[in-house]
């Protein structure tokens, strides 16, 4: 994918990674979004000044992972409402722009719960305030509800890597996709997991598939880990069967983009196909996921949307010619993995085991 014109760029560092979304600025400031589309070869910041550029850094997958999106969304608030500032509407027109831009920005992306819930929560913040109030108003009281969204997820990821290392099996660890600092506010979800028991001292071989069409494992939890001086293997999707059964794989875990009132989750296409081969192989297949992420007002997978994109993801993959253009192609972003494949669902608050609607309700009304 090409960069957009609005692009700064760093040039590449190794010992750290870099967050994948922040605020520079003020309440007149603007967003900067890491440009994950250029990773691992380049570190390119879109420079995000207007709600068009936010949306489109969302739906373009420059930023990515369900935490990130939503924490991008809760800014892109704050960016509509400095175009209302910008543009000197009076109070009752700021707000009207603010609200008409909000369902744009939630509607970005249909699968991941956590656009619509971070843009949501952002609007009960604006909706609490009296209807006179003009667009710097507006605009501070988003951006601290932002910066509050952004806060916790640190705080949840580092409390979901503690609970994801302390039930992570010995031996090789598989995940899928990127669930690290990319995909979020923190240091990862099911990434967090892997690199706290890393940290913590134990010692294991990491598996990364691939994740085809777009190579997120391979371009993005790859990169995560070599930056951090962690060793890892990239498998092509198709091998992760055989080094289950070879004995390498003992166990794998994930992110999600939604989880079900009854812990069906919906996550980057061939997760499902995972559950199924952890499940073959009698090895854990276990879910990380801060309790943003679930949706308990749907009953089950079947009631999740599934995100369809361009079937040029498929047949022209990162630009490259991979199939005849007479050619069809399906490209269904996510997958459903049901419940009773996973053993169990690692949130901030703790372990969710076994997988039910009663031990899902039980959990997520602790407190962290």
């Amino acid at each position: 994918m090409p960069s957009p014109d609005n692009a700064s760029s760093e040039p590449p560092r190794g010992g750290r990674v870099p967050e994948s979304v922040r605020w520079v600025g003020g309440e007149d400031g603007h967003l900067e979004i890491l440009d994950q589309t250029a990773l691992p070869s380049r570190r390119d910041y879109v420079v995000c000044r207007d709600v068009p550029t936010v949306i489109e850094a969302i739906r373009m997958l420059r930023v990515r992972g369900a935490p990130a999106i939503g924490i991008a969304g809760a800014y892109g608030l704050v960016v509509a409402a400095g175009e209302a500032l910008q543009r000197n509407l009076a109070p009752d027109a700021a707000r009207s722009h603010v609200l008409a831009q909000a369902e744009d920005v939630a509607t970005a992306r249909p699968t991941a719960v956590n656009l619509r819930w971070a843009v949501e929560r952002s609007l009960a913040v604006l909706a609490s305030l009296p209807a006179e109030s003009p667009a710097a108003l507006l605009a501070g009281v988003l951006l601290a509800e932002a910066r509050s969204i952004h806060d916790e997820d640190r705080r949840l990821c580092a409390a979901i890597g503690r609970h994801g290392a302390s039930v992570l099996p010995e031996g090789g660890v598989l995940t899928h996709c990127n669930t690290g600092a990319l995909a979020t506010g923190g240091d990862g979800t099911a990434l967090a997991a892997i690199t706290t028991a890393w940290d913590q001292g134990r010692r294991f071989e990491i598996f990364a598939d691939e994740t085809r069409p777009l190579l997120q494992g391979a371009r993005l939890t790859a990169w995560e880990l070599v930056e951090r001086g962690i060793p890892v293997t990239v498998l092509v999707d198709a091998a992760a069967a055989h080094l289950m059964k070879s004995g390498r794989v003992s166990s794998v875990i994930v992110g999600a983009d939604r989880i079900t009132a009854n812990g069906d989750v919906a996550n980057k296409i061939g997760t499902y196909g995972l559950a199924v081969l952890a499940e073959a192989h009698r090895i854990p297949f276990l879910v990380a996921a801060p309790s943003s992420t679930f949706d308990l007002s749907l009953s089950s997978g079947d009631d999740i949307p599934i995100e369809e994109r361009s079937p040029e993801e498929v047949k022209k993959p990162l630009g490259v010619q991979a199939a005849p253009e007479g050619a069809a192609a399906a490209n269904p972003a996510f997958d459903v993995t049901p419940a009773r494949l996973i053993r169990g669902i690692v949130t901030e608050h703790g372990v969710i085991a076994p997988v039910t609607r009663e031990t899902i309700a039980e959990m997520l009304m602790r407190q962290p």
